[in-house]
């Protein structure tokens, strides 16, 4: 599997994009799991999946269970 892949996605009427089938396949995003969207004016804007912000919320504040 490749490391890096760039690819274009289009903006649709309602706002809504498609993560490019080789990209979906890069971090195993399937149809229903969720996206984080990270915003910086300067930097630009990030797409992550869910699981890898609460995996890391997860090690920053573990449960006291």
């Amino acid at each position: 599997m490749r490391e890096k892949y760039v690819g274009i996605a289009k903006v649709g009427e309602k706002g809504q994009i498609v993560i490019p089938k080789e990209a979906r396949d890069m971090f195993d995003i399937k149809s229903g799991d969720s996206v984080v969207i990270l915003c910086d004016i300067k930097k630009g804007m990030a797409i992550v999946k869910s699981e890898i912000i609460e995996d890391s919320f997860d090690k920053i504040m573990p449960s006291d269970k």
